[in-house]
């Protein structure tokens, strides 16, 4: 089992969180014009990356807050959570 800790309520089992995706794709500017060649791109091409990576998670049976992980996708050592506006 996983242990992943909530940087607003500590460490937590794996069963109260979601994973939310790849935490490096950037979603296009609001308001401003996408091409569908641009939107198709940030929607479905996605990379699948072997080693650490950083990912999305929410907390859905706790604060409900998301978070970023810092993540080995083939160990699932985790190495550090951040809140949405930290950087690594």
């Amino acid at each position: 089992m996983l242990h992943i800790k909530c940087p607003y309520c500590g460490t937590r089992s794996q069963n109260e969180f979601a994973y939310g995706g790849d935490a490096t794709i950037k979603r296009p500017e609001l308001n401003k014009e996408v091409s569908d060649k641009e939107w198709d791109t940030f929607v479905y091409f996605r990379k699948s990356p072997r080693g650490k990576h950083l990912e999305f998670w929410h907390h859905i049976s706790g604060c409900r807050q998301w978070f970023k992980v810092q993540r080995d996708t083939t160990t699932h050592e985790i190495f550090k959570t951040l809140k949405p506006n930290e950087d690594i």
